[in-house]
């Protein structure tokens, strides 16, 4: 059986995740205590104590979920299922770079540091109230690019920026042309239409500051080849060379997320099991409804841990 570890992205957030591991496990706990070290907060008294809107922010949901994701793979790895079970590591979004830390392509605060700057720059790009996301549910992207190229007018942007299943594509750009692509999409028989509760346009154009923000971030930091190899989100397939991640993880900022195409591209390779480490069980359910041969478990407590080890021992 071959496995890929999968790393969730924003959205999957909740107050309280991770501290159960932490409170278990002494090398999760210290994942979140480095992480508050290299930002110089405790931001795990944000994860575990805060709020839902602060939480959310983006430049506290995006290191924060990294910091959970690698919790989790501190834990499996106590339980004797460290990263060496996986044959592809992927990342939805903001999860690339938990892939990245997890693989040892990445230091932990480095990784911290680095979605730290993302979120703000992502924030910073776009005045609040100019961009927004929608998820357009039951077409196709070749559709929903359809959708998105009608809703534009001249000066606006409208583009697909997460392929996330054959049935979930979100577009993302200037809010009257998002606003017009949910209306489009409705009468192109979507079976459902909606905006989304997100503080900026991710992965379309308009992220263009973002990205230079994010290059100049990048230049600064060492990346190694990674242990296990990178599904990118911008390829859908498989990179190991150092400089080519720098260059891919900046090109992710106004790139669509290809997930869809990455699940696919594993399976091909033969990955059979995906293993979703980190918040919630987002990823598991694109994945079966991407193939329904591949079979997933959400790795995010300690009983998720002790069974998954388990698992390796029985097969």
């Amino acid at each position: 059986m071959s496995r890929a570890f999968v790393f969730p992205g924003q959205g999957a957030q909740t107050i309280g995740m991770g501290q159960a591991l932490a409170e278990a496990y002494p090398a999760a706990r210290a994942v979140f205590d480095e992480v508050d070290e290299a930002l110089g907060e405790k931001l795990s008294a944000t994860i575990w104590e805060g709020d839902a809107d602060t939480l959310t922010l983006t430049a506290n949901a995006q290191p924060a979920l990294m910091a959970t994701s690698l919790a989790a793979l501190r834990a499996l790895e106590a339980e004797g299922a460290g990263i060496e079970a996986a044959a592809f590591v992927a990342g939805h979004s903001l999860g690339e770079y938990s892939a990245l830390a997890a693989a040892g392509s990445l230091s932990i605060a480095d990784a911290a540091r680095l979605l730290r700057t993302r979120g703000e720059a992502m924030q910073a790009a776009v005045p609040v109230g100019e961009g927004a996301m929608a998820a357009l549910l039951g077409l196709d992207l070749a559709a929903v690019g359809e959708v998105a190229q009608e809703a534009r007018r001249p000066g606006e942007i409208c583009e697909a920026a997460n392929d996330n299943d054959p049935s979930q594509v979100v577009v993302s750009g200037s809010r009257a042309a998002v606003e017009r692509a949910v209306e489009i999409a409705k009468g192109r028989g979507a079976k459902r239409a909606v905006m989304l509760p997100v503080s900026a346009p991710f992965h379309c154009e308009l992220m263009r500051p973002a990205a230079e923000a994010m290059a100049e971030a990048l230049g600064q930091v060492e990346i190694r080849q990674p242990r296990v190899p990178l599904v990118a989100n911008v390829l859908a397939h498989e990179v190991t060379d150092p400089d080519r991640i720098r260059a891919l993880l900046v090109e992710q900022v106004t790139h669509a997320v290809r997930w869809r195409e990455s699940v696919a591209w594993m399976a091909a390779q033969g990955v059979t099991e995906t293993w979703e480490i980190g918040a919630g069980k987002a990823l598991s359910g694109m994945i079966r409804r991407i193939d329904r041969s591949l079979t997933s478990r959400a790795v995010g407590m300690p009983e998720d841990v002790q069974a998954a080890a388990e698992s390796l021992s029985d097969g």
